[in-house]
């Protein structure tokens, strides 16, 4: 007999914090504070190193964590090996993302952000895309695994934007929050392109 999907679902959600770990929250609840901020640039990278928690990072928070366990009890409806494919290249993309954001991107300010973009150039991209590479294949013939390695990659993309957008560039806490909302994006769309097969 199978496990409920709940339990599944919650299972999922247990292991990837223990395994990855919780200090990339830290980043989606201070981008989600300077999400609902007013003020420019400057006013917005005040608020990500402000350690007062608002209202907007326990909502990105807690829709980050419901988003990634909703993405679970998707993974439960599916088979075991087309899950545990979609759930490690979603993974591995989000992490490529990341990878993309230090060789492609500019810091707004000193600080852990500026660590990453400093020490890695354009070029420094294909070792980590050719590592990616076979988490992709995962689910050969069928392309779920690259889609959800693809998803996280653009999950990735959509902090990346907004920070250029409204913090000049990006930090060590769009780099946290990239990583969750990379994860979430990956995971669900790897989902929905098993159910649309």
């Amino acid at each position: 007999e199978t496990l409920a999907a709940p339990t599944v679902a919650f299972g999922y959600l247990l292991a990837v914090y223990a395994v990855m770990g919780i200090h990339h929250l830290d980043g989606v609840a201070d981008l989600g504070d300077a999400l609902v901020v007013h003020g420019d640039a400057d006013r917005r990278r005040e608020v990500l190193k402000d350690t007062t928690t608002g209202v907007g990072a326990v909502l990105a928070v807690a829709v980050t964590v419901a988003g990634l366990a909703l993405a679970g009890l998707g993974l439960a409806g599916l088979p075991v090996f087309v899950a545990v494919a979609v759930a490690i290249a979603a993974e591995v993309g989000t992490k490529l993302g990341m990878a993309a954001m230090a060789c492609f991107g500019h810091a707004s300010h000193d600080g852990m952000g500026r660590q990453f973009t400093t020490a890695a150039v354009p070029t420094s991209f294909v070792a980590p895309a050719g590592v990616a590479l076979p988490a992709a294949l995962l689910s050969w013939p069928h392309p779920v695994a690259a889609v959800a390695l693809s998803g996280a990659v653009a999950g990735v993309a959509l902090p990346w934007y907004w920070a250029n957008r409204h913090l000049g560039g990006i930090n060590g806490d769009v780099f946290g929050a990239a990583n969750e909302i990379g994860r979430v994006a990956g995971v669900h769309l790897g989902v929905i392109a098993w159910t649309l097969s």
